[in-house]
């Protein structure tokens, strides 16, 4: 068994490859989806003794099985936004303490102390709906901010207009955290002149708005703000860890969360550095579900670990990824 709390002392690449390869033995002993997976892969447990021999379970069935590797009681059941009459995912939590960890001390790496930060909100769609991650996430960032300006603001735009302008002038450190479509429609009513803020695009445009490239988003939301680089978050509901952009898409992660890239035709091999790919993540924080997801993300990644999200897999492009029989 593996101590939750290793997890979050990480500190070499030998150790992240020790501790995922004792998660991966954890998790196939206990959960049976992932088991069952592995299994029809004909996986050699004992044979798996790297990073890229361990199965990635594709993230499609975190919308048709519960993903857990304990019998623990469920405390959250964080579920993925989907317009009607989708199938959503459905992460099942048993420890929400891992979560509040990670997504702690990852905010602590990135950006240092949340006291120091004005936290504002402006998520729409996922305040209108009940189950978002993110939303749990902000909520507690906005608490732990301890600051009496930090809050969400739904369709309140003139208030949060005059808020973000208050507060930016009088020199205090703002995160401005929001949905894609939302913040092009914020700049759409007001132009900014920011020094003090961080603006932290969550992606999405839920349907609201056509889908644009990152380079061009990018440059859109800076010259509204008026800030030299837009920040992004790469989470999803599948994952109890994020990974940040602090400017130009670039991401990178906390210690106990990497990136692997798989070839787009054989979801069994790996692409170099530089090369796209489908998107495979490690998330270590997973320890009570599945720590190994192949996710339809396309990106790729650089040697120093740093990887880009360029877009998303059509259904009718998965080709190597018909894992999906069992």
């Amino acid at each position: 068994m593996v101590n939750p709390q290793d997890i979050f002392t990480i500190s070499s690449q030998k150790q992240f490859e020790k501790i995922a390869l004792k998660v991966f033995r954890y998790q196939y002993e206990n959960n049976l989806v992932y088991r069952e997976f592995c299994d029809f892969l004909n996986t050699d447990v004992q044979k798996v003794k790297s990073l890229p021999q361990i199965p990635f379970l594709p993230i499609q069935f975190f919308k048709s099985h519960d993903v857990v590797s304990n019998t623990d009681v469920i405390q959250e059941t964080f579920t993925s936004s989907g317009t009607t009459g989708m199938i959503t995912s459905k992460h099942l939590v048993t420890d929400v303490t891992l979560y509040e960890q990670s997504y702690r001390l990852a905010f602590s790496e990135f950006y240092g102390n949340i006291e120091d930060y004005a936290v504002l909100a402006l998520l729409p769609s996922y305040l209108e709906r009940s189950g978002s991650s993110l939303i749990y996430m902000v909520k507690d960032l906005i608490e732990l901010s301890n600051n009496e300006h930090s809050g969400f603001y739904l369709h309140n735009y003139d208030e949060l207009i005059s808020k973000l302008i208050e507060l930016d002038n009088s020199g205090q450190n703002v995160i401005l955290i929001g949905v894609t479509y939302a913040l092009l429609d914020l700049i759409e009513q007001q132009n900014f002149q920011l020094k003090n803020t961080i603006i932290m695009e969550t992606g999405g445009m839920k349907g609201k708005r056509k889908e644009i490239i990152r380079e061009e988003l990018h440059e859109i939301l800076c010259k509204g703000f008026g800030v030299a680089s837009i920040h992004s978050e790469y989470g999803m509901t599948e994952l109890l860890s994020q990974a940040y952009s602090l400017g130009n898409g670039i991401f990178e992660c906390p210690a106990w969360m990497q990136i692997l890239i798989r070839d787009t035709e054989d979801a069994l091999t790996y692409v170099n550095y530089g090369k796209t790919g489908g998107v495979n993540v490690i998330d270590l924080a997973n320890i009570n579900s599945c720590s190994f997801i192949a996710t339809q993300d396309l990106g790729k990644k650089q040697p120093n670990n740093s990887f880009e999200i360029l877009g998303r897999f059509d259904n009718s492009d998965i080709r190597g990824c018909n894992l999906m029989v069992i």
